[in-house]
C-alpha cells in the first residue's frame, strides 16, 4: 500500500475522524483512487484509533483489538458523511482473533461502487476469525470409575478437561437428526486445526443389521424391511455399553442416499438386539444388511484422535494425537463467523474463518458482496449460505465441513430474473463430513447463478447439486468423490421439467467409483430432469457418466468419455416403476407460468410437454461424442424413440495426444474431427493462478479405485 497526501474532501474527511478519535491512513487504492485503512491487531485496544503504527512507549494509540469496532468506527464515519471516494479498508495484523460474537453487518455498513469497504489480512499475514475457544487445564484421567470404562489400550493415554470451569456452560445437545440427512454436530473438538473423531464403534466402516424385528413390513419395489428401528446384530461388542447415556447410530438404514443419526432406546445383550426410539424414525424404515456405526461412548474412546463429552459433568475427554501442547486443542462455540444482511459492495479477502457450530458465513440477500482468498474450514454446518445479487466467492479453500461448501440461491424464477451469483475458481474438499448425504460441495438453486474453475474432491456424496434455472457450470475438476452411495451422482438434479436451462460444458470428471467401488453416476439428471445442455466434458473411469432419468430435451455433445461403464445411460422410467410421476410433472410444469413471456419465449418446448404420453422420454440429443474403452450406452428401449444418435465416434482409436498420461486431447488424425467433433480447451479447466487464490499451488491426490 503506498500512503499519498491528504488532498481536497478528505481533508474534512480527516476533520471528522479527529473528532471522533479515529486515526486514518489515507492510501492509493486500485484505480488511483484515494482509500482510507484502519487497522486492527490482536495487541490493540478498542479504546485506541484504530492506527497502523505500533503501540507507543506509553500504550497510548495504536489499532483496534476487534473487527467490531472497526466497524462501528465506519458507521461513525458515514453517519458524517460519504466515504471517501476509494472507500475503506479494515486491515487484521497476523494473529489469533476469537471472536466473542459473530460479526454482524447490515445494510448500514455496506460501500458503494465507487467507494468499497474491504476487511482483509495485512499482506503477508495469518489471520484467523475463530469461533471456538482454546482449552486449557488437561489433565490425566484418575477416577477409578472411568478407567475402569476406558478401553485398556486407552489408559495413560486419555487426557481430561473440565468445561464448565473454563466458563463453557453451552456444551450443545446430542440430539437425532429430525429427517434423514439432518442433524447437527453441537459441541465439536479439533486439534492441529483437524477435526476429531467422537468416540466410536467400529473406528472404521460399519457393521450391518442381521435380522429386522419390527413389526410393520415394509416392500418398495421388492426391497423389503420394516418401519421400526427394532433389529439383531452380531457379537457381543455392545456389552461395554451397559449404562451409557445418549447412545448414538449413524446409520445408512434403508438407502444408500439417506443417511440419519438415531438415538438408542435400549440394548437386549443376552439377545443381541438393538432398539431405536420410536421418535424420530427413518422416514425409509429399516433393511436387512444395511450398515450403521455407534458413537458417543466414553468405553469406544480407544484409539488417538477421539473424544467424548461428559455433558452433565461438563469433562471432556481425549486422547491427543500428538502431545497436548502442541495441538492447541479448541472447541466450537460460536453459531456462526460472520453475518452480513442486505450488504452491497463489502468483501472479505485473504482471511482463515474456521471452529464454529454452524455456518462459518451467511451473505442473504445484497449485491456484490464477496469472500475472496479466505479458508473456511472446521465448521458444524456449511461454510457460506449465499444469496442476494452479483455475489460471490472467490479463490477461496474450503474443507472439513460438516454440511456442503456453498449454498447459493438468487434470482426470480416467475419472472427468470438471473442473480448473477458465482462460485469460481475453489477448491472444495471433505465436505459432508458429519451429514455426508445431500450436501454438495455447492448447491445452486434460482435463476442464472454459475459455478466456474473450481476443485472438488475427497467428499461421500454429490459435489454439485442443483434446481431452478439457467445455470452455468464450466471448467470445473471433480474426482475421488461419491465415496459413500452407489444411487448418487458427481452433479445431481432432479425430479421437474421446468427446471430448465442448464449447461454443463468443459469440465474433467475423473476417478469415481461409488461406495465399496459398486459403481454411481456422473451427470445425473435424475427423475424426468429437462433441458439440461452436457456439452464438451472429459470423463474418465466414471460410470454411467451421463445419465438421463427419463426426462426430455435434453443434449449430450461433443463429450470424451474413456473407460466408463458405461458412457450413457438413458431410461423411461415414467413409463414403468416411475409412473406415479406422470401427475406431478404436470402439477410441476404448472407451478410455473410457462406459457407466458419470458417463458414461452425462453422454453417453447414447454408449450407441447404435456401433449401426447408425456411419460415417454423425447426429443433428447446424443451428437458427436466420443467413447473409447468401457462400454458406450445403456438405453432402455422404450426410451430409444426419443433419443436422436448423430456421428458419435465409439469402438474406433480416436488417436489422444497421450492417453496413458491421461493428456486427452486429440492429435490432427483423429478421426472425429470429419464428424465435426470441436477442440475441448482442456487446458483451461480447473484452478487457474491469481492474486485472490487463498494457495497456490494447490496439491490434491486421486482416490485409488476401492476393491480387490
Amino acid at each position: 500500500m503506498t500512503l499519498v497526501r491528504i488532498a481536497g474532501c478528505f481533508q474534512s474527511l480527516l476533520s471528522i475522524a479527529v473528532l471522533m478519535g479515529l486515526a486514518m491512513t489515507v492510501a492509493s487504492g486500485a484505480f488511483g483512487a484515494e482509500v482510507v485503512a484502519m487497522y486492527v491487531a490482536t495487541d490493540g485496544k478498542d479504546a485506541w484509533s484504530g492506527s497502523l503504527a505500533a503501540p507507543n512507549e506509553a500504550g497510548s494509540d495504536g489499532p483496534f483489538a476487534t473487527i467490531e469496532r472497526a466497524r462501528d468506527a465506519i458507521r461513525q464515519i458515514k453517519q458524517a458523511g460519504p466515504l471517501p471516494e476509494g472507500g475503506m479498508v479494515v486491515e487484521l495484523a497476523a494473529g489469533v482473533y476469537e471472536l466473542a460474537r459473530p460479526l454482524e453487518l447490515g445494510q448500514q455498513d455496506s460501500g458503494t461502487e465507487q467507494a468499497p469497504i474491504v476487511y482483509r489480512a495485512r499482506k503477508g499475514a495469518e489471520v484467523r476469525l475463530v469461533g471456538g475457544r482454546v482449552v486449557s487445564g488437561w489433565q490425566p484421567v484418575t477416577d477409578p470409575a472411568v478407567l475402569a470404562r476406558l478401553d485398556e489400550a486407552a489408559r495413560g493415554h486419555v487426557l481430561q478437561a473440565d468445561l464448565k470451569a473454563q466458563g463453557v456452560a453451552d456444551l450443545g445437545e446430542m440430539k437425532p437428526g429430525p429427517r434423514w440427512g439432518q442433524s447437527e454436530p453441537g459441541l465439536e473438538l479439533f486439534f492441529q486445526d483437524q477435526p476429531m473423531t467422537l468416540a466410536r464403534w467400529p473406528n472404521e466402516g460399519f457393521v450391518k443389521i442381521v435380522e429386522l424385528l419390527g413389526p410393520t413390513l415394509t416392500d418398495v419395489r421388492g426391497a423389503k424391511g420394516c418401519q421400526e428401528g427394532i433389529f439383531t446384530y452380531d457379537g457381543d461388542r455392545p456389552q461395554r455399553w451397559s449404562g451409557a447415556p445418549d447412545i448414538m447410530l449413524h446409520g445408512f438404514w434403508a438407502r444408500d442416499w439417506a443417511d440419519q443419526r438415531l438415538k438408542v432406546e435400549s440394548i437386549d445383550t443376552e439377545k443381541r438386539v438393538i432398539t431405536l426410539q420410536a421418535q424420530p424414525q427413518h422416514a425409509f424404515g429399516f433393511r436387512k444388511g444395511h450398515w450403521y456405526y455407534a458413537y458417543n461412548l466414553l468405553t469406544e474412546l480407544d484409539r488417538p484422535g477421539e473424544w467424548y463429552l461428559d455433558r452433565q459433568a461438563g469433562i471432556l475427554y481425549f486422547w491427543p494425537p500428538a502431545p497436548i501442547e502442541n495441538g492447541k486443542p479448541m472447541i466450537s462455540v460460536l453459531p456462526n463467523l460472520v453475518t452480513m444482511k442486505d450488504v452491497a459492495y463489502v468483501t472479505l479477502r485473504g482471511m482463515t474463518l474456521e471452529t464454529c457450530r454452524g455456518t462459518a458465513v451467511t451473505i442473504a440477500g445484497g449485491s456484490q458482496t464477496r469472500v475472496v482468498g479466505c479458508v473456511i474450514r472446521n465448521t458444524g454446518g456449511w461454510a457460506v449460505s449465499l444469496s442476494g445479487r452479483e455475489s460471490g466467492v472467490v479463490g477461496c479453500d474450503l474443507y472439513n465441513l460438516a454440511d456442503g461448501g456453498v449454498s447459493m440461491s438468487g434470482g426470480d424464477r416467475r419472472t427468470l430474473t438471473p442473480a448473477g451469483l458465482y462460485v469460481d475458481n475453489c477448491q472444495l474438499f471433505r465436505f459432508g463430513r458429519w451429514n455426508p448425504i445431500c450436501k454438495p460441495g455447492v448447491n445452486v438453486d434460482g435463476v442464472g447463478n454459475r459455478v466456474t474453475h473450481n476443485l472438488f474432491h475427497d467428499a461421500p456424496h454429490m459435489a454439485v447439486m442443483w434446481g431452478g434455472n439457467d445455470h452455468l457450470f464450466e471448467f470445473n475438476e471433480f474426482h475421488s468423490v461419491v465415496q459413500g452411495s452407489n444411487d448418487a451422482g458427481i452433479m445431481y438434479a432432479g425430479y421437474n421439467p421446468a427446471m430448465r436451462g442448464h449447461t454443463i460444458r468443459y469440465n474433467y470428471f475423473h476417478h469415481v467409483y461409488g461406495f465399496e467401488g459398486r459403481g454411481c453416476n456422473g451427470v445425473y439428471l435424475d427423475d424426468m430432469f429437462c433441458s439440461a445442455s452436457i456439452f464438451g466434458n472429459v470423463f474418465y473411469q466414471v460410470p454411467r457418466a451421463a445419465f438421463i432419468g427419463g426426462g426430455h430435451d435434453n443434449v449430450v455433445e461433443n463429450n470424451i468419455f474413456v473407460d466408463c461403464k458405461p458412457a450413457l445411460h438413458i431410461d423411461a422410467r415414467m413409463m414403468g416403476w416411475a409412473s406415479a410421476s406422470v401427475p406431478i410433472m404436470k402439477e410441476r410444469l404448472e407451478a410455473v407460468p410457462y406459457q407466458e413471456e419470458p417463458w414461452r419465449s425462453r422454453y417453447p418446448q414447454l408449450l407441447t410437454y404435456l401433449e401426447g404420453n408425456y411419460a415417454e422420454p423425447r426429443n433428447n440429443l446424443v451428437a458427436r461424442n466420443i467413447c473409447w474403452g468401457g462400454k458406450w450406452d445403456e438405453v432402455e428401449a422404450k426410451a430409444k424413440p426419443g433419443v436422436k444418435f448423430i456421428d458419435n465416434l465409439t469402438g474406433q482409436d480416436p488417436q489422444f495426444v497421450d492417453a496413458a498420461h491421461l493428456n486427452f486431447q486429440l492429435r490432427e488424425d483423429s478421426p472425429a474431427w470429419k464428424l465435426g467433433f470441436q477442440r475441448i480447451p482442456i487446458e483451461k479447466i480447473g484452478l487457474y493462478a491469481s492474486d485472490d487464490r487463498a494457495s497456490w499451488p494447490v496439491q490434491h491426490e486421486v482416490r485409488p479405485k476401492p476393491g480387490p
